[in-house]
């Protein structure tokens, strides 16, 4: 009874409510926003996921720049009828170095979380110029500018350095070698293939992306980017944690 009478004054006290309110907001939102700065509790590891090379980097900014990701999304919901299209349903991991990310659900032309490796370079060549002459029904416009215009890559061990900062895991010398890289990755023409390799694996695509060895353009970068996306996890090796008797279950044909 003690406690009602009590409760009764909190309620009739706009003030102490207010503040009980406050503390209590304050409480519930701290239990929940500070395990999401420990970004090993909240992502699981998945082998084979590493920070995209300064050309593939160079390729996402031009995404975003473009506004790529107000027409396409990169996120495959753990739902049957997303699975069968798309692939296997997205993974945190798989956007843990994107800044921004690039997920959402507004499609006007498909999700590219596994657009990787799924057409040549001279199909995103030709699509990218003209879209309708390989999807007659498409509304999206040509970027074939993007073939006359060189890649902005003098800067990329500045962009390296930043998100080093904020936990991206570049290396110095990731850094040190980001316009060579970059260089490298798009020509294949240095002697410098063997360290683009040591930095970021033996599958880095490495060649002509655009088909034109003049310059390095931006539809280079803009193909070496889609050209690796959905393409750094083995699904085969891939072993998901178990999954609590009271989640919701994802069929067994969706989780392979």
């Amino acid at each position: 009874m003690s406690f009602i009478k009590k409760h009764e004054k909190l309620e009739k006290n706009s003030v102490l409510l207010l503040i009980g309110v406050i503390i209590t907001v304050l409480i519930g939102g701290i239990v929940e926003i500070i395990p999401l700065f420990r970004m090993e509790t909240v992502i699981e590891p998945v082998k084979g996921m590493r920070p995209y090379t300064p050309l593939e980097l160079a390729g996402y900014d031009i995404y975003v720049r473009e506004g790529c990701y107000v027409c396409h999304s990169q996120q495959i919901r753990s739902l049957r009828d997303e699975v069968t299209r798309y692939g296997h349903y997205s993974l945190a991991a798989e956007s843990m170095y994107d800044h921004p990310f690039q997920w959402g659900s507004k499609r006007t032309g498909p999700d590219l979380a596994r657009v990787g490796a799924k057409y040549s370079d001279e199909w995103h060549v030709a699509h990218m110029t003209k879209p309708q002459d390989v999807v007659p029904e498409s509304i999206m416009p040509s970027y074939g500018f993007l073939m006359r215009k060189g890649a902005k890559l003098h800067d990329m061990a500045d962009h390296l350095k930043a998100l080093k900062a904020i936990g991206v895991p570049y290396t110095d010398d990731m850094i040190a070698q980001a316009y060579n890289d970059a260089m490298t990755q798009a020509r294949v023409d240095g002697d410098n293939i063997g360290g683009l390799q040591e930095r970021y694996g033996d599958t880095v695509n490495a060649r002509d992306f655009d088909g034109n060895p003049a310059m390095v353009s931006e539809m280079d970068a803009l193909i070496a980017y889609l050209q690796v996306l959905g393409t750094m996890v083995k699904f085969a090796d891939y072993q998901p944690e178990p999954v609590p008797a009271d989640a919701v279950p994802v069929a067994e044909s969706e989780a392979k």
